[in-house]
């Protein structure tokens, strides 16, 4: 078992995580929640979200995780769950804007409306959560918000034009509200996976092939896990990654970019 590091800083620190039901995002709720964070977390799934923080609770977390359950194409919904969880805990100071979809869909058969809603569950959410999470930091006086955003389109991966070219806006989004709140403590980083293998990933697009494939172009000849994923996520969050902002961070094993 691999002996990660615990931050102090972390505990008790008020942590917002979107898209934290199940896979990266539902190791993160519990990355943290055993860190001693209070978490607050929305997403879709429901049963997923519940049984993630029955988990937290089971492995003993210092405080039960807050989930809201609610679609982050709804704005509103999702600016009252940041107002929720910042009533129910205390001052967010931590965003991790991690919700995503990356099904395959082939460029020809793109509509208008496939386009927008690619964009409204990839990249828009993440604008409008800083947004509505930003008064929060700075009545507390720092911040750190970690935008997921994918090493996909470095590599030039073409299934899924609509995923790849909204993850590819995630750094711009990135390193220009790292400048705007820089002043007020804040800070903004992305970190970008390679290929996780989390169970969605094993179940709907695994095949010998792909994962052959992935294995070649990458350094490390193994499947980069969730949990060590999330480790680069912990470190920008706590206190100890403090003088980084305006940052990508690549987590892939080595793949790319090319």
């Amino acid at each position: 078992m691999p002996d990660y590091a615990r931050y102090p800083s972390l505990e008790d620190r008020v942590v917002f995580i979107t898209g934290g039901a199940a896979g990266i995002g539902g190791d993160m709720v519990r990355q943290f929640a055993g860190q001693g964070a209070k978490v607050g977390f929305i997403d879709l799934a429901e049963e997923a979200g519940r049984e993630t923080v029955a988990a937290c609770i089971a492995a003993g977390a210092a405080h039960a995780p807050l989930f809201i359950a609610g679609d982050l194409r709804d704005i509103d919904a999702l600016k009252a769950a940041i107002a929720e969880t910042g009533r129910h805990f205390g001052d967010i100071t931590v965003l991790v804007n991690n919700a995503a979809n990356d099904d395959r869909h082939d460029w020809s058969e793109v509509t208008p409306e496939y386009w927008d809603d690619r964009f409204a569950v990839n990249l828009r959410h993440q604008f409008f959560a800083i947004q509505a999470v930003v008064p929060q930091m700075r009545r507390a006086g720092f911040g750190s918000i970690v935008n997921i955003g994918s090493s996909c389109w470095m590599i030039k991966e073409d299934f899924f034009p609509g995923y790849a070219i909204a993850k590819s806006a995630v750094q711009g989004l990135t390193h220009t509200m790292a400048r705007t709140f820089g002043p007020d403590n804040i800070r903004v980083n992305a970190v970008l996976p390679g290929w996780v293998a989390t169970e969605r990933q094993l179940q709907k697009w695994w095949s010998p092939e792909g994962e052959a494939g992935t294995m070649e172009m990458q350094c490390l000849k193994r499947r980069i896990t969730a949990e060590e994923f999330n480790q680069m996520v912990l470190f920008l969050a706590a206190d100890d990654g403090g003088a980084c902002t305006a940052q990508s961070f690549v987590v892939d094993g080595g793949r790319g970019p090319l």
